[in-house]
């Protein structure tokens, strides 16, 4: 095995990698709140120029977003709250589906899912968002959960087949390496402007409820808060090689918002804390269907 191939690790490691209850992971990754963070996350990925290669020639999302969104949402719950068995498979399962997506880039460089930088720096990126949201808008981590929470962020990359030497050891470490990658690696690319293009215009959701025309009155401020959170989340140097704006007016706007999110935490109900449970009964039937995880494991995971 070559120096650059990923290393799925044996089904014995599984339940060592897996979060369980009480670990920081399993307490902070399911708030519901998260959610307004889903498209930094996402910008932060297509911008690396794999990434954005990938999604703009191998994925549905122009057509489809909020499919990638469940899709996304499904292998994070399951790798995180789904149990040892359903994570390791749910793993093996990511890897597999990232052997096929190779190709061409607009640079004329040729690109593989599976180089290791890219598929490292796409399991960071949940980590990033998931910090960054709680400091904005939900529970903000102390300086030593952040510690912990990133070596158990790394451990749950083993399980997707991230190696532990394409990942910083430890939290001011991974911090560097975020600059860096800022700095050194992301770029503006056509699937940038996808995403950016589908958060303004949120298309309905795969709901009856949500369907045209009752999704009509929903779809701009949506769309607006989405953006507010997308962008105010990027650092300056993003921004500016996005192309983006950002006003005192949209600070301003953001830091409400977020005080707002942040005060409502007393009031929060236990399952919109942590949404991971309920997620997995709401997705079992498609999360089974896509030979991720047993009915079983999840359910016997939520109980």
């Amino acid at each position: 095995m070559s120096a650059s191939t990923p290393i799925m690790p044996p089904s014995g490691d599984w339940p060592s990698l897996a979060p369980h209850r009480g670990t920081i992971t399993w307490r902070y990754a399911g708030d519901a709140r998260l959610l307004v963070a889903a498209g930094y996350a996402l910008l932060l990925q297509v911008s690396h120029p794999t990434v954005g290669a990938g999604v703009s020639e191998h994925s549905r999302f122009r057509d489809d977003p909020w499919g990638r969104l469940l899709r996304t949402l499904d292998y994070t719950y399951t790798i995180v709250y789904g149990g040892p068995q359903a994570a390791g498979e749910m793993g093996r399962r990511i890897h597999s589906f990232h052997t096929q997506i190779r190709g061409t880039g607009p640079d004329g460089q040729r690109y593989h899912a599976l180089e290791p930088q890219a598929y490292a720096w796409v399991h960071a990126t949940l980590a990033e968002a998931i910090v960054a949201a709680h400091e904005r808008f939900g529970r903000p981590l102390t300086d030593e959960q952040r510690r912990q929470f990133w070596s158990e962020w790394r451990s749950l990359g083993r399980l997707l087949g991230v190696r532990e030497a394409d990942l910083p050891r430890d939290w001011l470490g991974f911090r560097d390496y975020l600059e860096e990658m800022v700095d050194g690696t992301l770029q503006h690319t056509p699937a940038v402007d996808d995403v950016l293009e589908a958060l303004a215009r949120p298309t309905p959701p795969p709901l009856a409820l949500l369907r045209e025309p009752g999704w009509a009155p929903i779809r701009a401020p949506l769309g607006h808060v989405l953006g507010l959170t997308t962008v105010g989340m990027l650092t300056p140097a993003l921004r500016r090689r996005f192309g983006v704006s950002w006003t005192r007016a949209n600070d301003l706007e953001l830091r409400a918002l977020g005080a707002v999110l942040r005060s409502a935490t007393p009031l929060m109900p236990s399952w919109l804390r942590n949404t991971g449970s309920g997620y997995l009964r709401w997705r079992r039937e498609a999360i089974a269907r896509g030979d991720v995880a047993s009915a079983a494991h999840i359910a016997r995971a939520s109980d």
